[in-house]
């Protein structure tokens, strides 16, 4: 079964939606640089609101240590994303187990970094490119993904539910991540259009059954 995260959550009621609707992650974005930036007091009710087994992903893009801790001792997210140019070890310091963001939008060269972050609990395949923040709705060439990774692979990038069914089909990842095809504007989330996302990562897993 392909797990879904929706990310880029600002709102109570849409965390909440998105648990009703079998969502298994959720991501809030910490960094400025996000025009999804979420404030610890809104990462705290949301944070509060979840119903259990729905994880918390906390997400940053070359922010200051001090920065996470604070998020950390404050949200106590349940997984770290890292989308800058954050070091394996940079990543590891917090003692919290982390997903990294690789930016496949910059062609053939993306794919050594694949390869640069053994300690990440996944790798999340993002269109964007290098610099860039996350949440662009880019999609990048989803057969470029390489095989033996020794990570699971959480597929981003310019998801919606037309296009999902054939992402699942061609890249085969653990988890799909989606933020800008599910929203009505930055941070804010469409109802029907994550229902019927929900609904088509679910058609394809039938499919590939």
């Amino acid at each position: 079964m392909t797990r879904i995260k929706c990310c880029g959550m600002t709102r109570v009621e849409d965390a909440l939606l998105a648990a009703r609707l079998g969502v298994d992650a959720i991501g809030m974005v910490f960094t400025a640089r996000s025009r999804r930036q979420v404030s610890m007091v809104q990462a705290l009710a949301i944070r509060r609101a979840l119903p259990p087994f729905v994880t918390t992903v906390a997400l940053f893009m070359d922010d200051t240590p001090a920065r996470v801790e604070e998020v950390i001792a404050t949200v106590n997210p349940d997984l770290l994303q890292f989308h800058g140019s954050e070091s394996d070890a940079d990543c590891a310091r917090f003692g919290r187990p982390y997903l990294k963001a690789v930016a496949m939008g910059d062609g053939d060269s993306s794919l050594p970094r694949l390869r640069d972050y053994p300690g990440a609990s996944a790798l999340l395949l993002d269109g964007h490119g290098s610099g860039e923040a996350g949440g662009s709705g880019k999609r990048f060439d989803w057969t470029r993904i390489p095989g033996g990774l020794g990570q699971p692979v959480i597929l981003a990038g310019g998801l919606r539910a037309d296009n999902v069914v054939q992402a699942i089909r061609l890249a085969r990842p653990w988890a799909v991540d989606v933020a800008s095809g599910v929203e009505s504007a930055p941070g804010i989330k469409d109802a029907t259009l994550l229902a019927d996302f929900m609904a088509a990562v679910r058609a394809a897993d039938t499919r590939e059954g």
